[in-house]
């Protein structure tokens, strides 16, 4: 597998089983998991700080799904263009969001989740079914990426049938994923910043960390975000200002 611009990647399995020996935190290692479910009770009032100097986990995990929602983005404009029925489609710009969801959220993100952060709520039997419908939702996320990147040439959305197969994918990629993000973002970081405590989170932090840097070089992130933009202008999504609704009648 590469990661985006051909470069090498981790395997799923190179991610959940945790990064070299230097980091010393493989999944699970280290964590709280022996906390009472009612102790996490307490998420909503805001669970554990952050040690200083240490990005928390949470925070990391948020940032790359500001990723995953400028993909959204890209996804909605794409569907946009053609119901418009638009020449050429937007081959490139579906083909090119759909390899960082499965180079970045898919193959790095939510191998991070995966590894970490659901079997440490698994193992306090706190938020399962939340969690269950969340790793179904990941397996069908994959399952419409594979479409995507199968379908998305410009000879194949010249077809109308597969330009309304591409169209459905994205449009129920997009519907899955909203609701998915603002879960984990609001119900599941938080309840794993509040189980694994401090000390925890400077272990998971820097193992993040080290694996980001592992997989995707020292300026992975700020080279996805380099990617995404490009897609966006592509499509003229990128000008912030034109979302800005008039003034209020």
């Amino acid at each position: 597998m590469t990661g985006p611009g051909g470069s090498p990647g981790l395997s799923r399995r190179s991610l959940l089983l945790g990064v070299s020996a230097g980091t010393g935190l493989a999944v699970g290692a280290g964590l709280a998991v022996g906390a009472g479910a009612t102790e996490l009770a307490n998420v909503v009032a805001g669970g554990s700080p952050a040690p200083s100097g240490v990005v928390p986990p949470g925070e990391t995990l948020m940032e790359e799904h500001g990723i995953l929602k400028r993909v959204l983005l890209i996804y909605q404009a794409a569907i946009s263009r053609l119901a418009a029925g638009q020449e050429p489609p937007p081959a490139s710009a579906i083909h090119g969001g759909a390899l960082i969801i499965h180079d970045f959220i898919e193959a790095f993100h939510e191998a991070l989740e995966e590894g970490y952060v659901f079997p440490a709520l698994q193992g306090v039997g706190y938020l399962v079914p939340t969690l269950n419908t969340l790793l179904l939702q990941h397996g069908r996320g994959r399952e419409i990426t594979q479409l995507l990147l199968a379908d998305a040439t410009t000879a194949s959305l010249a077809g109308e049938a597969v330009r309304t197969r591409v169209s459905a994918a994205l449009a129920a990629f997009v519907r899955m994923y909203q609701p998915h993000e603002a879960r984990e973002d609001t119900v599941v970081f938080p309840a794993y910043r509040a189980l694994i405590g401090p000390a925890g989170l400077d272990r998971v932090g820097a193992t993040f960390a080290a694996l980001q840097r592992q997989q995707f070089g020292p300026n992975g992130l700020a080279e996805v975000l380099s990617q995404v933009v490009a897609i966006e202008q592509s499509l003229g999504v990128y000008d912030l200002s034109q979302f800005t609704p008039p003034p209020v009648a």
